[in-house]
């Protein structure tokens, strides 16, 4: 069974693709040993797959993240002592203290990109290969096979197809040729709609083969059905339908699918843990402008998915809708997890893993956690003998301006410093009696 056919061509993602080409392929394969062959039904089991498959990195993130939350208040003591010290030798301290405190819990700074950076690229592919199914899965492919060799036979069929195109406004999702390729009638072909299909048996240079026509779309329309949906079409066009048939059904159905991507995004958003802060006055701003933040982005992104949902085809909604419930289920367990997590063990354990690293590199297994703790110590240090210094500088103030106010010399004079410890001379003896 060949893949062949128009895929993703973007750097990185296009290889990502292929890889979950692979996948979905197979999924779609064992729905039709078992009698089953549905696009919406392979859909839903890719993204539940792909979303078990990421688990481990969702757990890896909250974990740092759930780490932060205990480095947090000391990192902000840290940003505090240096707040008005912009000179380089300070920022260049600043930055050592911050290093040592994420080594002393044997942590990385960038412990949260790697996930992200992983995700992104797999998350970015599967829009990719749901946009591009024919190029993907072998079986599509070859319900469309006939029906393009019989257009490609057919004088100026490129011409032809690419009005038709213009003329129905049909969205594809790959870039057409001056002369169409047998892939870009691939695509074309499995975007269309229900009334498309009508409309391209009406072209008169392909009378010919109109039941050819009928067949591939009735094919086409079995394996896109999905429930009472045909997952080509998009909520706005079923919302077309249903008014002006007058069919309150339809409406129902149309308007579903936006308000189940919206209710299990929001739901999805809700389950999120959020991010401890400190309790100091800026903590608590920091606190405050983060909430607002999280509550403006838990309205208007559900009210986005939502939206967007209305325009792009029922395909796409399913793999939001399925997505959400997937990632909400996954973040329920993940929560629990997170709860029974002792931090101190995770620390441990942080720290078990750089030492076994340092082992691999040569270096002694508790050199970083020492390195860490001493310096730590040392910020210890540096505060208390800045604090030791402001005091003896009050102190010698205070005694300069005591000797200052009670000598009737000229200030600077000899007179005046014989004064100033004959004084001093008087007040320990008063002292000692």
């Amino acid at each position: 069974m060949e893949i062949i056919l128009s895929k993703s061509t973007w750097p990185i993602i296009g290889w990502v693709c292929q890889i979950l080409g692979w996948l979905i392929n197979g999924i779609y394969v064992v729905l039709e040993a078992i009698g089953i062959p549905n696009i919406g039904v392979a859909i839903i089991l890719f993204t539940i797959i792909i979303y078990l498959l990421l688990t481990p990195i969702q757990i890896k993130q909250q974990k740092w993240s759930k780490m932060m939350t205990v480095i947090q208040p000391e990192l902000q003591q840290i940003q505090k002592k240096y707040a008005n010290k912009k000179d380089q030798a300070s920022q260049m301290k600043m930055s050592e203290e911050t290093m040592a405190l994420y080594q002393k819990y044997g942590v990385s700074p960038t412990g949260s990109c790697l996930p992200l950076l992983l995700q992104m690229p797999i998350l970015l592919s599967l829009y990719q290969v749901i946009y591009h199914i024919p190029g993907y899965i072998g079986s599509v492919r070859s319900i469309f096979s006939s029906l393009t060799d019989q257009i490609m036979a057919v004088s100026g069929y490129s011409d032809l197809m690419k009005t038709f195109v213009e003329e129905n406004s049909i969205r594809v999702y790959s870039a057409l040729s001056d002369t169409l390729t047998e892939n870009n009638i691939y695509d074309i072909l499995y975007v269309l709609k229900p009334s498309q299909w009508d409309k391209l048996g009406d072209i008169a240079q392909f009378s010919g083969f109109t039941d050819l026509i009928a067949r591939t779309a009735d094919d086409s329309t079995n394996v896109n059905m999905f429930l009472a949906y045909n997952i080509t079409e998009s909520p706005m066009d079923l919302l077309q339908r249903g008014m002006a048939a007058g069919s309150v059904v339809l409406v129902i159905l149309a308007i579903l699918v936006p308000v189940l991507a919206w209710l299990t995004q929001w739901l999805n958003y809700k389950l999120m843990p959020q991010s401890a802060m400190a309790d100091d006055s800026k903590g608590k701003n920091q606190k405050n402008s983060m909430e607002s933040s999280m509550r403006m982005m838990n309205t208007f992104m559900p009210i986005f998915s939502a939206f967007m949902c209305l325009s792009l085809s029922i395909g796409i909604g399913i793999y939001w809708v399925a997505g959400a419930v997937v990632r909400s289920i996954q973040q329920i367990v993940v929560n629990r997890h997170m709860k029974s997590l002792n931090i101190d063990e995770l620390i441990a354990k942080n720290q078990e893993k750089v030492n076994k690293k340092r082992e691999k590199e040569g270096l002694p297994p508790q050199k970083i956690t020492q390195q860490a703790r001493q310096s730590v110590r040392n910020i210890d240090f540096e505060e208390t003998a800045a604090k030791e210094t402001q005091s003896k500088k009050a102190d010698v103030s205070e005694t300069t301006a005591y000797y200052k106010e009670h000598t009737e010399y000229a200030p600077g004079s000899l007179a005046a410093k014989a004064n100033m410890v004959r004084q001093f001379d008087e007040k320990n003896s008063k002292r000692k009696k």
